[in-house]
């Protein structure tokens, strides 16, 4: 009889645990940047939401630094669609060669500020851009923010596009980027930001482009970048998005736990990095970098230079996109 019971209990914990590893799923969620920057933050965020919400069903394990594309950024939309990672919190740079719409937040000068910036993402044309994407097998969930790009060098100060001319400038892998400072007089360098610093630190480039986040956090002061100018050239909203397939594999329940999950950990990351920027530019004029905050008119300078590569790259992205956003910007 005592061995019957206990086969018997053996069988329900047997049972129970087949019944749990059937319920808990795991799922990869791809990131360029780790947990030291708001953009990893991001991703975590979400994973610890999911992980509450859904009581320990559902995990959502990070894979910071692009480590699922072999360190490849560009490549993880592709990787995404194909099945090869299930989700991720991804900039719209990387993924702007697969979806040429996503262009539109590269577009130089387009933004001012985040409210400029909101307007587009929380408006018709941002839900055109989430359209573009869920076309081409995608499912986005909601935004986050990477912020405005700044640009540093280690010559001199820059206050005119005349000072960038000749200039070699590490930018990302993308064609509007080699128009927008080649358009400015500058010798733009294409490579990752994990062959960036050590270029940097060689004197192969001479400046970067990226958000105040980017050159606190990862210390691009250390690699020579003694001049950075506050010129607000572009944004980089950051997607929750998930694969297709999974997504519709999924219970209607758990899509709305991981889209409000994605909204929330969104919300509270854009509000992160913005409250952040002030510090951060504080520090970093502590640590002897000459900051250059450009006037109306100095700005203007370097959007009249840039007017030819909007104009260029309008076709491209889609005319409606485009004028939807200057619409928003202009209300």
């Amino acid at each position: 009889m005592k061995l019957t019971r206990c086969l018997t209990a053996l069988t329900a914990a047997v049972a129970l645990s087949a019944t749990f590893a059937a319920s808990a799923r795991e799922y990869s969620v791809s990131t360029v940047l780790s947990d030291a920057f708001p953009w990893g933050q991001a991703a975590q965020k979400w994973a610890d939401l999911v992980e509450e919400r859904s009581n320990g069903e559902i995990t959502l394990r990070v894979y910071p630094n692009a480590q699922l594309v072999a360190g490849d950024q560009t490549k993880e939309f592709s990787a995404m669609r194909s099945g090869l990672i299930d989700m991720a919190v991804g900039s719209t740079i990387n993924w702007s060669p697969q979806v040429p719409e996503l262009n539109l937040f590269s577009l130089p000068f387009l933004m001012a500020d985040s409210a400029d910036l909101d307007a587009i993402t929380q408006g018709n044309a941002g839900e055109q851009a989430f359209a573009a994407i869920e076309k081409r097998g995608i499912v986005p969930l909601a935004w986050g923010e990477n912020g405005f790009r700044e640009i540093s060098n280690s010559v001199k100060l820059v206050k005119t596009p005349a000072d960038l001319k000749g200039l070699k400038i590490r930018v990302v892998g993308s064609p509007l980027f080699q128009d927008t400072f080649t358009a400015l007089g500058a010798n733009p360098t294409q490579m990752s930001w994990a062959d960036a610093k050590p270029a940097l630190t060689t004197g192969a480039v001479d400046g970067q482009e990226n958000p105040l986040s980017v050159f606190d956090v990862a210390r691009v002061d250390q690699v020579g970048q003694k001049y950075l100018t506050l010129w607000h050239y572009m944004a980089d909203p950051l997607i929750f998005a998930v694969n297709q397939r999974v997504w519709k594999e999924l219970p209607e329940a758990d899509r709305e736990l991981l889209r409000q999950a994605a909204i929330d950990a969104g919300k509270w990351e854009i509000e992160l990095s913005r409250n952040s920027e002030a510090k951060r530019l504080e520090d970093i004029r502590a640590r002897g970098v000459e900051v250059t905050e450009l006037s109306e008119a100095e700005q203007q300078a370097f959007a009249d230079a840039t007017r030819s590569v909007q104009d260029k790259w309008t076709s491209k992205i889609g005319a409606e996109l485009v004028e939807a956003a200057r619409t928003a910007v202009a209300k």
